[in-house]
Parts: structure tokens; C-alpha cells; sequence
């Protein structure tokens, strides 16, 4: 810094710093007490790239092969690298992954070392979150702690950009909400916890192809019909079949009587709301899943008696024709494929 104090910082040139860290770059770089405190004149927190983009690095992949690569690798443009050439993701998922010497098979552990201590800890809640408990008392039972004792961890992680708190998208105070939920923001970080960190003794015991069989069996209905829904979400922002409909609010909806709803899109301001359901499946879609979502709505009480509904349904296998000519004569329905 005295260079740039001295010597610089009235000259013609722009100093641009870059880091992953991100513990590193607050106390270096943004931090009150950090050396660069008051010289930075802007910042940008990089994010990972977003699956519409996807195809710009494998153009050559049909959709559904980007979508299940997307699944493992994220937006990190350095995990795609290593799988751009292998159509195959199981065959990716092997190469890179799997083997004790492949680039990604210790990588959450390089990450996190750098960024925290205890990292025992924080291990032990992402595997809990990966395995599918995502309400803070449920984490602390199964980990059997006391809620008050993860808060500081989850704080941490969700710095960190490895986890997110979500709320029913309708709540109106969601920093006060009692309905957070925990997930774990990024994709390979929760196929990893998911599918590797807990079958690491059998991976060093040799066991490898028999960990590769469990992940073929479990990979599309326990992690790719979840990043599928992320990504319906995602595109719902661009897609040209709502240019008419007006929201500036997306996301996922829970509640009561267990009712769960892939997708809520609605205008706070307006009376237009949209429900949506993500199914990543073999089997075109029937009229149930619409009628299902229907009742489902019932149980969303935004502006309940004054609103004007819509329904899509996101398909990876398309519908059969009883859904799409029901969908013709309602004139309320999108059906996405």
C-alpha cells in the first residue's frame, strides 16, 4: 500500500485485486481495519454462473445433459472445464470425483480450510443438510445440539455463499419469519456432502464401483429433480409465455399440512399470481398434476379472494394430450417441456 500511496495512486491506472477467499478479502481488502480500507473506489461479488449461460460452454450437449452436468458442476467455470468433454456425467462423476487422486474429490475440504476452524463442525451440519433436514431444529436434533449452539455456523456458511435461509416466498417479514428453512446453496458442494463425504471410508477402502452403482440409483430422483426446480425458478424471470403477466416475486411455498409448491410467482403490488410445479421425470405428465397444484393453491392465503390465477407445469418429458388440450380450453395454464 505505500506504493500505491506514494507512488500510484495519482497516476492513469486502475488496480484491480481478485480472490476466492472470501474471509480473505473482507479483512484485507473491505473491512474497517483492513490496509485498503477507504483507497477501494468499487467491488463486485462474482456469482456463479447461471444455468441459462450454461450452454455457452457446451454448446454441443443437448439440454438435458447440461442440466445433469449442472447438477454436479454449479456455475463454477473451473468444474465445468473438467467435464465439458464427457457427455456421459456418470462417466464425468467417476473421472473427476471418485478416485482419491482426481481434482474434486477433496475440494470442499481445501475450500473450507482456508475459510474457517473447526471444520469438523461445519462438516457435520452440511452432510445433515445434504441428507435432507433443512428446518434448524431438525438439523440440531439430528446432530443432537442445542439450536442456539449452530446459529453462529449457519451464520458463517451463509457468509461464505455455501448455504441460504429461505422463507415461504409470500411471507411479508422474512427476517422475523419462524418458517426458515436451511439449504445448501451450491451444487457441487451438495452433491459432494450428498453422495461422497459420507461414503468416503468406502471409497478408501476400495469400494468405489459400489459407491458409483448407489449414486447412478439415487442421483436423478435425490439431487437432479431438486437443481431441476432451481432452474424453473430461475427461467421463470425470461420466459417469453409470462411477458403478460405481471410479478416481481419468485419463489418456492410451504406450509401447513405439509402442502410444498415448487413455484409461486406473484406481483406484490397487483393480483396476478402463478403456481407452478417442476417435474424431472421419464413419463410425459397427465391432468392430475394440474389438478393436484390447484388444490394445493388453496392453500396460499395471498390475496386469496382477489386474485387472478395461473398455472404452469415444467415438464422434462412434455404431457400427454388430455393436458395440453385442457390447457388450450383453460387459457390459465403454461406447460413447459
Amino acid at each position: 500500500m505505500k506504493i500505491w500511496d506514494e507512488k500510484l495512486k495519482d497516476k492513469n491506472i486502475m488496480l484491480i485485486l481478485c480472490g476466492s477467499l472470501i474471509n480473505m478479502m473482507t479483512s484485507q481488502v473491505l473491512n474497517y481495519d483492513s490496509p485498503l480500507y477507504g483507497r477501494r473506489t468499487a467491488q463486485i461479488k462474482l456469482q456463479q454462473i447461471a444455468f441459462e449461460h450454461y450452454k455457452e460452454f457446451m454448446p454441443e450437449m443437448s439440454q438435458d445433459s447440461q442440466i445433469l452436468h449442472y447438477a454436479v458442476t454449479g456455475g463454477v467455470p473451473k468444474y465445468i472445464e473438467l467435464f465439458e468433454h464427457t457427455e456421459d456425467i456418470y462417466e464425468g462423476i467417476r473421472d473427476n470425483i471418485l478416485s482419491d487422486t482426481s481434482f474434486l474429490y477433496e475440494e470442499p475440504t481445501f475450500l473450507l480450510q482456508k475459510e474457517v476452524t473447526e471444520i469438523g463442525s461445519y462438516f457435520t451440519i452440511l452432510k445433515t443438510i445434504a441428507a435432507g433436514n433443512h428446518k434448524l431444529g431438525k438439523i440440531a436434533g439430528v446432530m443432537e445440539v442445542k439450536q442456539t449452539s449452530l446459529v453462529k455456523y449457519l451464520k458463517i456458511l451463509i457468509e461464505l455463499d455455501l448455504l441460504e435461509r429461505e422463507i415461504p416466498v409470500t411471507e411479508e417479514n422474512p427476517e422475523k419469519s419462524r418458517k426458515g428453512l436451511y439449504f445448501i446453496k451450491d451444487n457441487f458442494i451438495k452433491f459432494w456432502f450428498q453422495f461422497i463425504y459420507p461414503n468416503k471410508g468406502l471409497l478408501e477402502a476400495g469400494r468405489e464401483e459400489y459407491v458409483f452403482q448407489k449414486i447412478r440409483h439415487n442421483f436423478i430422483d435425490n439431487h437432479v429433480s431438486y437443481v431441476y426446480e432451481n432452474i424453473c425458478r430461475e427461467k421463470m424471470w425470461t420466459q417469453p409465455e409470462f411477458s403478460n403477466i405481471s410479478f416481481n416475486r419468485v419463489g418456492r411455498f410451504w406450509g401447513n399440512q405439509d402442502v410444498e409448491i415448487d413455484i409461486v410467482a406473484y406481483d406484490s403490488f397487483g393480483k396476478e399470481i402463478i403456481f407452478g410445479e417442476c417435474k424431472y421425470s421419464v413419463n410425459p405428465k397427465d391432468v392430475d398434476i394440474l389438478y393436484n397444484l390447484e388444490q394445493k393453491s388453496v392453500y396460499v392465503d395471498w390475496k386469496k379472494n382477489d386474485r387472478k390465477e395461473y398455472y404452469c407445469i415444467y415438464s422434462r418429458s412434455g404431457f400427454t394430450k388430455e393436458l395440453m388440450e385442457l390447457a388450450r380450453k383453460r387459457g390459465n395454464v403454461v406447460l413447459l417441456s
